[in-house]
C-alpha cells in the first residue's frame, strides 16, 4: 500500500507485551521511532497523542482466515466492513478466503480483493486463492498466476470444502513448493460428513443430530501431513478441532513435517453443549466439540503445537441464520472478539502471558504467511503496526454494535475481559476507542 504522509503518534505510558514498567513510545513515517522512559521522548507538537496508561502493548494481529464475502455477497460482509471489525479488533492483516462469488480462481478476482483492501486501507488485505477452479476439487487453479500477479498471492485454501481427491492435494502441494506459497486445507473427509450437523456424540445422538464424526478431520490432516512430506511442501491446517487432530499434528511436527496449524477463538471457547438449545447462531464447520477437545486445544496452543489462533470469522445474512438448524449456513462472526475470547480462555487461565497472545495473534500467523513487516518486534526501527490492549476493562458482546454487516455472534451477551483501545497501521490510527477511522 501506498501511505500519505500522516501525523506523528505519541504512545505514553504503554507496556510492551504487557512487561516491565512503563515506556512512550513515539512513531514517526509509520515505524516506532523511539521507546523511552515517561517523558524523556520528545515528539513535535503536531503529533497525536495516545495515553496508555499501564496499558499492553502488542504488535497487530494477523488473521489467515477472514471471509469478507466481497464480491457476491455484499449483502452480509464487504471489504470495508470486514476491515472496519478487524481494525476494532486490533488487526492490521488480514487474509480474505476464496469462497467468493465469483470464486477468487483467478488473478482478476484475486486483485480485485487486493484493490479494495487497498482503497479502504484500514488494515492489509491479502487475498487466498482457490487451490481448484470454482473450489470443485477436481482440476488446479492458476496459483502460479495468482502468485506473480499484483495481488501476490501467498496462501492458497479451498476453505469451505475439502480437497478431498489425494492426487489432486498431493499435485497441489508440489506446484506449491516451487511457487514459495502455502496450502490451507478444510480438513473433511466428504463421505465421513454427508449429512452431517453437529459433533457426533451423546448430545447429537439424544438431540437428534446428524453427526459430524472426529475422524472426518484427523483423516485428512494425517493424509496431507503424508502427502507433504514427500513434496517438501509447506502444509497449513484450517480450525483444527479435535484432540485427534492434536495428536496427529504432534507426531507430524516430530517427523519434521513442515505443517503449521490454527484454532478458532469459537474452539476454545464453546463446546457441543451449545446443541441443547437448537439455535443455528452455533452451527458452524467443523462443528463445536467436546469439552475434553476444547481443553486439549488450549493446551496445544500453549504447547505450540497448534501454531496461531485465526478467527474463521464468516458472516451470515438474518435469513441463514435465523432458521431451523439443519438449513442454516454454518459460520460464525470472530473478528472483533477473537482478543477477548482468547484473554478469557488462554490468559486469564495462565496459559499464555501477553507475550504468548504476541506469538499466537501476531507473529506465528505472519511468519506462516511470510508477511516481512506485520507480527515484527516492539523495537525501535521496526514496523509501527500496533495494537494497544486494555487488559483489565471488561465488555458485553452485542452483535448489533460491530462493524460487520451481519450480527451472526454466539457469544451475544457474554461478558469477556480486554478491549482494544487502539490499532495503528504503518502508524496511523485506524481504531481508537471502539471507533475505526
Amino acid at each position: 500500500m501506498s501511505d500519505t504522509r500522516q501525523a506523528d503518534v505519541l504512545i505514553t505510558g504503554a507496556r510492551p507485551y504487557g512487561e516491565g514498567d512503563p515506556v512512550d513510545v513515539l512513531v514517526a513515517d509509520g515505524v516506532i521511532a523511539e521507546i523511552g522512559a515517561p517523558g524523556t521522548v520528545e515528539a513535535p507538537e503536531s503529533a497525536e497523542r495516545i495515553e496508555a496508561r499501564g496499558q499492553v502493548l502488542l504488535p497487530g494481529f494477523v488473521d489467515l482466515h477472514t471471509h469478507l464475502r466481497e464480491p457476491g455477497r455484499e449483502d452480509t460482509e464487504t471489504v470495508e466492513s470486514g476491515s472496519r471489525a478487524a481494525a476494532l479488533g486490533g488487526y492490521t492483516a488480514v487474509f480474505a478466503m476464496a469462497n467468493t462469488d465469483p470464486v477468487a480462481d483467478n488473478a482478476l478476482v484475486t486483485g480485485h480483493v487486493r484493490r479494495r483492501g487497498e482503497e479502504v486501507g484500514l488494515v492489509d488485505v491479502h487475498p487466498v486463492g482457490a487451490v481448484t477452479v470454482g473450489l470443485k476439487g477436481e482440476r488446479l487453479a492458476e496459483m502460479g498466476t495468482m502468485a506473480a500477479s499484483e495481488a501476490q498471492v501467498r496462501v492458497f485454501s479451498d476453505d469451505g470444502v475439502c480437497v478431498a481427491d489425494p492426487l489432486v492435494m498431493r499435485r497441489a502441494l508440489e506446484y506449491s513448493t516451487a511457487l514459495g506459497v502455502v496450502v490451507a486445507q478444510h480438513a473433511e473427509e466428504p463421505r465421513l460428513t454427508q449429512g452431517a450437523q453437529a459433533h457426533e456424540g451423546e448430545r447429537a445422538s439424544r438431540l437428534g443430530y446428524a453427526g459430524w464424526p472426529s475422524s472426518a478431520e484427523e483423516s485428512i490432516v494425517a493424509r496431507d501431513c503424508i502427502l507433504a512430506r514427500h513434496a517438501g511442501a509447506r502444509l497449513h491446517i484450517c480450525h483444527v478441532s479435535t484432540t485427534g487432530t492434536v495428536d496427529v499434528l504432534t507426531w507430524a511436527k516430530e517427523l519434521g513435517v513442515e505443517v503449521s496449524a490454527e484454532v478458532t477463538p469459537h474452539h476454545l471457547l464453546l463446546t457441543d453443549e451449545r446443541l441443547e438449545t437448537y439455535d443455528p447462531v452455533n452451527k458452524v464447520n467443523p462443528p463445536l466439540r467436546a469439552e475434553r477437545d476444547v481443553d486439549r486445544l488450549r493446551q496445544a496452543l500453549a504447547d505450540g503445537v497448534l501454531d496461531c489462533v485465526a478467527t474463521d470469522h464468516a458472516p451470515h445474512a438474518e435469513q441463514d441464520k435465523c432458521c431451523e438448524w439443519g438449513a442454516a449456513r454454518p459460520g460464525m462472526l470472530g473478528l472483533q472478539t477473537a482478543l477477548s475470547v482468547v484473554a478469557q480462555t488462554m490468559v486469564r487461565p495462565g496459559l499464555l502471558d501477553w507475550r504468548g497472545v504476541a506469538r499466537v495473534m501476531s507473529e506465528r500467523p505472519a511468519e506462516i504467511a511470510r508477511l516481512p513487516d506485520q507480527g515484527r518486534p516492539l523495537a525501535e526501527g521496526e514496523p509501527a503496526n500496533l495494537v494497544l490492549v486494555d487488559p483489565d476493562a471488561e465488555w458485553t458482546v452485542r452483535g448489533a454494535e460491530f462493524a460487520s454487516v451481519s450480527e451472526n455472534t454466539p457469544f451475544e451477551g457474554m461478558r469477556l475481559p480486554a478491549v482494544v483501545t487502539a490499532t495503528l497501521l504503518r502508524g496511523r490510527i485506524t481504531a481508537r476507542e471502539g471507533k475505526s477511522d
